[in-house]
């Protein structure tokens, strides 16, 4: 049980417009810049980052049917803006996994109460 849809209508709407300013400074957190499938409008989504031996881990908490993930793997990558940098991602892949061992010990908490058992893994470019 991933956090429900409407939890992430009301993200969209309300939280992201509060969050997208401070997330690219905030340890642990980023803006994805990302372009839409169909319409190619440019968006900027807040969500948190697990950087890893290169590896960009994000926490997948609506699930992979979020149009931010499925425009970051449809279009082969994305750009982030982390800790006043900018990173070119590429190689985008879903990947489940239960024990949630790439994320910190408190994140695996929240993640398996949840059942959010999948990640999005990019590399830099």
């Amino acid at each position: 049980m991933v956090l429900p849809r409407s939890m992430a209508r009301f993200n969209r709407v309300a939280t992201n417009q509060l969050t997208r300013g401070a997330a690219k400074y905030l340890p642990g957190f980023a803006v994805v810049e990302h372009r839409g499938r169909r319409s190619g409008r440019a968006y900027r989504t807040p969500v948190n980052v697990f950087v890893e031996g290169g590896h960009y881990r994000f926490a997948l908490t609506y699930g992979d049917n979020s149009d931010w993930v499925k425009n970051v793997v449809g279009a082969g990558g994305c750009t982030i803006e982390t800790r006043h940098r900018t990173v070119e991602l590429i190689d985008p892949k879903i990947v489940e996994d239960g024990s949630h061992a790439w994320a910190p010990p408190g994140v695996r908490t929240v993640l398996r109460a949840i059942s959010a058992d999948t990640y999005l893994d990019c590399v830099e470019a």
